[in-house]
């Protein structure tokens, strides 16, 4: 059985033991202490995944010369789409009110320190010594660290080699812990969902179908006002063309809800269905999958203030940018495998002083919201893909509206040619 499927039947089961155990007039006390454990075991890796993770991700950009107009191009879009997509799920959020009727309360103390200006913020966010940040815990300080870290390994070559390759160990021991952890999750969303149902009751369960049904809204419109924004008014194309060539993709990743499996099938639907050149399509779909994270971002946006709204924490405007800020930055951190969002929503929900165990209240509903963010992620980077092959003048319009799969239906072959 599937791990997702195992997390959505402890979400359920832990409902129904907590709704039963309610109504014998028995406490569910005695599950806190095994969701608290889950969450510590969460808390854990993040400071060592991030650093490690982020770093490696800078690196990707390896090549100095595709530092210059195509990778910053690519590189400025992926993060302003991702930016915008936080800021989208913060508005749908914002707009609903998600969260609001659940009244939560937690035993952790929760520190919300407001800052007076944003220089202060961007103060705030520069370590002075990272050693410290590592240990503080600080991981708005650690993902600034990172990547400037990241971009000297790049700079200092074959010297920064052994450096880079401790990290990528360091990643890939990360990423195998974290689905040890995973492992355990749904002992601890069964015991967290059995202590929060008997506590506050049924309404949770409504609160958590309304938080997806959101989600789902937030991300057809991310679809329609940006990606196809970016197609029809920058690239000057027809985006409906576009759905139809990445059709194979977007069933992949629905699927498997993993951005690096779908890559494969993602470069060729790009290059072999919209007409974007090799070149293009190998630079900058690999870097996609490591930078660009529309539907991880716009998640995690909009959980945030499910979760503040929840325990009834007011978060100011600086928060709010500092929400947007951590978020983007984070998905350079989030590898394009099953569950790796989730993890680094904790990143952000500590930037911002929010109650880490608020995680398990999302935990089961993750997959069901995963699958609709992968879709995002690919599409996203497949729109900028086109969108720089057209800049770039390396994108056959021909092949992009199917026009050569038009001739071929109507029997026309006397040319012969074949479109690259």
């Amino acid at each position: 059985m599937k791990l997702w499927v195992k997390i959505l039947i402890a979400l359920i089961l832990g409902v129904i033991v907590g709704l039963i155990m309610t109504a014998l007039g028995l406490s569910t006390e005695l599950f806190k202490p095994v969701g608290d454990i889950f969450l510590r075991l969460i808390n854990m890796i993040i400071v060592l995944l991030v650093l490690s993770s982020m770093t490696v991700g800078i690196t990707s950009i390896h090549d100095p010369q595709k530092l210059g107009r195509v990778g910053l191009k690519s590189l400025l879009l992926y993060l302003t789409t991702t930016a915008g997509s936080i800021c989208i799920g913060i508005f749908f959020a914002k707009l609903f009110s998600i969260g609001s009727g659940m009244g939560l309360t937690t035993t952790t103390e929760v520190k919300i320190r407001e800052t007076t200006s944003l220089g202060e913020i961007i103060l705030q966010i520069i370590p002075y010594n990272p050693m410290a940040s590592l240990v503080e815990g600080n991981v708005l300080q650690i993902i600034v660290f990172a990547l400037f870290l990241g971009i000297s390994i790049n700079f200092a070559g074959e010297r920064g080699r052994p450096l880079l390759e401790f990290l990528e160990s360091l990643a890939d021991v990360m990423y195998r812990l974290t689905s040890i952890v995973m492992e355990f999750s749904p002992i601890g969303v069964f015991a967290i969902m059995a202590w929060v149902t008997g506590t506050y009751g049924i309404d949770t369960l409504y609160e958590l179908g309304f938080f997806l049904g959101t989600y789902y809204l937030a991300c057809l419109v991310q679809v329609v006002v940006i990606l196809c924004g970016i197609l029809y008014f920058l690239a000057k194309l027809n985006p409906l063309p576009f759905f139809r060539g990445m059709g194979d993709a977007i069933m992949l990743a629905f699927s498997t809800s993993s951005s690096s499996a779908t890559l494969p099938v993602s470069m060729h639907c790009v290059q072999e269905n919209l007409g974007v050149s090799k070149n293009i399509t190998r630079f900058i779909l690999p870097l996609g999958s490591t930078v660009n994270m529309n539907g991880s971002g716009l998640f995690q946006g909009m959980a945030v203030i499910f979760i503040a709204n929840a325990y009834g924490i007011d978060l100011s405007w600086t928060k709010m940018l500092t929400i947007v800020v951590t978020a983007t930055l984070s998905a350079i951190g989030a590898a394009g495998i099953p569950g790796t969002g989730f993890i680094m929503l904790s990143v952000v929900f500590t930037s911002v002083g929010l109650p880490i165990e608020g995680l398990a209240l999302l935990a089961g509903i993750d997959r069901l919201r995963e699958m609709v963010s992968t879709i995002l992620n690919v599409m996203g980077d497949a729109v900028v893909a086109v969108y720089i092959a057209k800049q770039e003048g390396e994108l056959d319009e021909r092949q992009y509206y199917h026009e050569d799969l038009v001739e071929m239906e109507t029997g026309d072959f006397e040319t012969g040619e074949m479109y690259d």
